[in-house]
């Protein structure tokens, strides 16, 4: 397998070139023929390609016939996230109870969530001997990977894996939320172990406690946990659970669900679109780029030296040059995103609870001056603010969750979101979705074909 690799690597090295040359559009044909290149526009706006009645997302609002950049609002089936989030009690777990709205479409009332919450809880195990067999046969570094991997073999455990009516999806999707944080964290402490070479342990979820608390409960040896480290947890999970029918994981799974695919094969391939960098991986990038920024600024106070050092980044001499201040900026928000803003105040929390009133100090004036350093540098069309990653993997390192579950986290809480989508898509739509590409290939002689190997 080894030298077969190692042929395979040597003969795609050399045919790399060629396979640039032949594929290499000339970007004027994208405005020649008006193509959104990433289905965005010139100004940023994405292309309009189906309604949703699930979530909303606001950046800006019509002022005198004007767009105006505004502060950026998240809602949930009608409610701003962050009315959302103050409507729960000072030690209430809110995760089901959104997922509920999300999926359902009303807030529920005490005896549909206690049954919602039941249902979630007895879904809370995986088929027997899983762990073992599947699990645990070829642990990875790669998190997404094996959580991609468990989740197309469960549907090998689901007589009705294929049924893909309404109402065996909505179960096929509550049991998915119930696994996500078992495939997750059992993945990471069995790549933990034969990776690492660390203890091995796997501790069963309680059917009564909530998704975070679970998530605590099944990653540290002693299972315990603070009611403030699960709080913050659940935030998370609340404020990474919908963004609307745009992004690309979710938009993923509304074209995989049109195709009539099964809910497992759906699920994965969101999966696969979460894991890219440019999309779920990017508060690792902020956590890569914190600590370099540690090593190279001395006193985290000096906002004078900290804004020397993110010019050397944007600049590309610093980091990782790629010229990029990472958490900084969105793709639709301006002013600020919403995720963000209500997320700092249970990071306050936190930070107090674990003394890491040092490094927070160090956040927040990277978040005062970043916007001014990359405004002065980049010609952008609309405000640069941080964006909910830039806070995340902070919470998560405090909460001493390993890097390699931070995306996997996000994907525990992205899964009410799909599925919400999934469903909606169902009971919506009847056409495969199928975007037109513009063939831009030369034709050539035939008689190519005949002497081509002469």
């Amino acid at each position: 397998m080894g030298a077969t690799t190692n042929l395979l690597n040597e003969y795609t090295t050399k045919m790399e070139d060629v396979c640039r040359a032949n594929d290499q559009i000339d970007e004027k044909l994208y405005k020649q023929f008006e193509v959104n290149r990433g289905l965005r526009d010139l100004n940023g706006n994405g292309v309009l390609t189906g309604l949703t009645n699930i979530s909303r997302i606001t950046s800006s609002k019509m002022v005198k016939g004007e767009k105006v950049q505004v502060d950026g609002e998240l809602w949930y089936r009608g409610y701003r996230v962050e009315d959302l989030l103050g409507s729960l009690g000072e030690e209430e777990m809110g995760f089901e109870k959104i997922t509920y709205l999300l999926l359902m479409g009303n807030m529920p009332d005490d005896d549909s969530l206690a049954e919602f919450k039941e249902l979630l809880g007895l879904a809370r195990k995986l088929p027997r001997n899983f762990t073992r067999d599947v699990i645990m046969k070829a642990p990875t570094e790669d998190i997404m990977n094996s959580m991609t991997r468990s989740i197309l073999t469960l549907a090998s455990y689901d007589k009705n894996a294929k049924d893909t009516s309404v109402h065996n999806s909505m179960r096929q999707c509550m049991q998915l939320i119930s696994e996500f944080p078992m495939l997750a964290v059992y993945a990471y402490n069995a790549y933990n172990h034969y990776g690492k070479g660390k203890s091995m342990f796997i501790h069963n979820p309680k059917m009564e406690l909530s998704t975070a608390e679970n998530l605590l409960r099944m990653l540290r040896p002693d299972k315990k946990y603070t009611i403030t480290e699960a709080k913050v947890l659940d935030a998370a999970l609340i404020l990474h659970a919908e963004h609307g029918g745009g992004n690309n994981s979710t938009f993923t799974t509304r074209v995989v669900t049109s195709s009539g695919s099964d809910t497992y094969s759906t699920i994965a391939a969101a999966m696969s679109s979460l894991k890219g960098p440019r999309h779920g991986g990017a508060n690792i990038k902020v956590m890569e780029m914190m600590a370099d920024i540690r090593k190279n600024v001395r006193d985290f106070t000096d906002k004078d030296e900290i804004e020397a050092y993110l010019n050397r980044i944007v600049d590309k001499e610093a980091f990782d040059k790629k010229g990029l201040i990472y958490g900084m900026g969105h793709a639709i928000y301006s002013v600020s995103d919403p995720r963000e803003r209500v997320f700092k105040d249970y990071v306050i929390r936190l930070v107090e609870e674990k003394g890491r009133e040092k490094d927070f100090a160090l956040y927040k004036n990277i978040e005062e001056i970043a916007p001014k350093v990359i405004a002065a540098k980049r010609k952008i069309y609309k405000g640069v603010s941080p964006n909910v990653d830039f806070y995340s993997g902070f919470v998560y390192e405090m909460l001493g969750i390993p890097q390699e579950l931070y995306t996997a986290i996000f994907a525990v809480a992205r899964v009410a979101g799909w599925s919400a989508h999934r469903i909606e898509e169902l009971i919506c739509m009847d056409k495969i979705i199928r975007p037109a590409y513009m063939s831009v290939m030369s034709e050539r002689d035939p008689e190519e074909i005949l002497h081509h190997g002469n």
